[in-house]
């Protein structure tokens, strides 16, 4: 007859099993987010969340990033009006990345240069790299003015 055990006597699941939030952030102290529309399901934005950007989007459902340029913690949209708002939030089986899927609102515009998502350029295929490789613009039609939007910040 085995005897009972309680929970403190039994191993923590292994971190790809367990229900626990437990992010890892990397020695900077960040992990990386993947922004993907809600509707469609295309990437928008690529950033870095720290403890407090995480605590915060978790929070309130806007998205808050950590800005390695300004040093400091930012909500998208505080500027241009272009707030993420999440639908829905995963973290990755080890915890060390973590998907939202937003609407953005305004012009639906996750790009500072004023376009739907981050990744307007497509890298060609089929050869290696060089010095004479060309990116072609997709979808990069802007949707606002960035000069406009964000004059005098």
């Amino acid at each position: 007859m085995s005897t009972p055990t309680s929970s403190s006597d039994q191993a923590a699941p292994p971190i790809e099993e367990t229900t626990e939030l437990r992010p890892k952030f990397d020695a900077d102290g960040l992990i990386p987010c993947i922004a993907t529309d809600a509707e469609t399901g295309a990437v928008v934005m690529f950033a870095h969340m720290n403890a407090e950007a995480l605590a915060k989007t978790i929070e309130t459902g806007v998205a808050h990033y950590w800005s390695r340029s300004r040093g400091a913690l930012w909500r998208k949209g505080e500027t241009s009006g272009h707030e993420q708002h999440v639908e829905e939030m995963r973290v990755d089986c080890d915890q060390d990345a973590i998907w939202i899927r937003v609407h953005t609102a305004g012009t639906g515009a996750s790009c500072h240069t004023g376009r739907h998502s981050c990744f307007y350029r497509a890298v060609p295929l089929g050869a290696a790299p060089s010095p004479d490789t060309q990116l072609s613009f997709v979808d990069a039609d802007p949707l606002f003015d960035p000069l406009t939007v964000y004059a005098g910040t």
